[in-house]
């Protein structure tokens, strides 16, 4: 049984990854392929890739099982950016330690608005997210599956609908 003042052995040697001067680790955790590590700034990837809590769609932990899903920049629009999923990536955590949790923690408060609406043949999701060491929010829009992101009448609604939440 897990001791509730047991002390985690510190990150292995040579995964400690560099660090910008306002961020500070948060939780680790080791992977097959090296450590997730967690930051005030988001997410670092084995291999030292990057995800800012604002750049993480979904984020789900099945026990053992950290999978993530990016944001992928399909546009960018005067006032906001158009998004669709990215590939997942899972990561088999084995001592998971705080990770998951702050990861879940750390997603869900950048978000600062997240309302679907519906638009002429579907729906769109419009998201306003805190990003670290910005002040403002960073606006994003993602489709639905099947929805005609590129039909005029739908990038008019589109335009419309964010200068609406904008100003809300």
């Amino acid at each position: 049984m897990r001791g509730i003042f047991r002390r985690r052995i510190g990150m292995p040697a040579g995964e400690r990854p560099e660090l910008a001067r306002d961020e500070r680790i948060v939780a680790w955790a080791g992977t097959s392929g090296g450590v997730l590590v967690a930051t005030n700034h988001g997410l670092i990837l084995p291999g030292g890739d990057r995800l800012g809590w604002h750049q993480i769609h979904k984020a789900t932990w099945s026990g053992t099982e950290l999978v993530l899903v990016p944001a992928v920049v399909i546009d960018e629009v005067d006032g906001f950016t158009i998004v669709a999923d990215g590939p997942a990536s899972a990561y088999p955590l084995t001592e998971p330690g705080d990770l998951p949790q702050q990861v879940r923690e750390r997603v869900t408060r950048s978000v600062a608005l997240s309302v679907h609406h519906g638009v002429d043949g579907g729906g769109l999701r419009i998201a306003a997210r805190r990003v670290p060491g910005h002040d403002g929010l960073t606006w994003t829009v993602r489709y639905d599956p099947g929805t005609d992101g590129s039909s005029p009448e739908v990038r008019t609604q589109t335009t419309s609908l964010v200068a609406e939440a904008k100003a809300s």
